[in-house]
């Protein structure tokens, strides 16, 4: 990965055009930067506003794509290995069917959920229009906080990167400690 303050540079000197991809790939923190670069009157904070959001949304679909369209290329006893047999993919498409907004909303939110849930989103051949509007209303917000939080306090992007993966890290732990404490409850209700 390139360090923060390359990063910082690279956006200070060329712009928006640098920020758009590098956001597609880390979205938080350059967020941040290129907010804290808007307030110091080298970008647009509307522009940089703009500019995440589609950034945000271009990763997603490239994540649903990725599900979508590239299960199949997978040899089939690495599927195997995946679990992602006959039976569980049509539970899982029956999940995003059903419960697919939600569970798009939670992937985002969570951050640390987010490619996977999107992966799987791809995956299940959830309604595309479906996906790209739920990630649109999911993406508004969260990225227009990472905007106000780069324009108030951005100077501080090294800090913020790390209270962000602090953040991840224990939504994470959260999420994996839920997922085997439900994964027990429901053996114990089976037997």
């Amino acid at each position: 990965m390139i360090g923060l303050e390359t990063i910082t540079v690279l956006m200070a000197k060329h712009g928006l055009a640098v920020v758009a991809p590098i956001a597609v790939l880390e979205g938080p923190i350059v967020t941040v930067i290129a907010a804290w670069l808007a307030s110091q009157h080298l970008f647009s904070v509307w522009s940089v506003s703009v500019v995440v959001i589609l950034a945000d949304l271009v990763g997603d679909i490239g994540l649903y794509a990725l599900g979508r369209w590239g299960l199949h290329r997978l040899p089939a006893r690495w599927r195997t290995k995946l679990g992602l047999n006959r039976e569980r993919l049509l539970r899982n498409g029956r999940h995003f069917r059903d419960k697919g907004v939600r569970t798009l909303l939670f992937g985002k939110w969570t951050h640390s959920a987010g490619a996977p849930v999107l992966v799987a989103a791809g995956v299940a051949r959830m309604n595309f229009w479906v996906f790209a509007g739920t990630n649109l209303i999911a993406t508004i917000p969260k990225s227009l906080l990472f905007v106000a939080l780069g324009y108030q306090l951005g100077a501080y992007y090294g800090s913020i990167d790390s209270w962000i993966a602090r953040a991840s890290l224990i939504a994470l732990g959260l999420i994996v400690l839920g997922g085997v404490i439900w994964y027990f409850r429901r053996k114990k209700h089976a037997l």
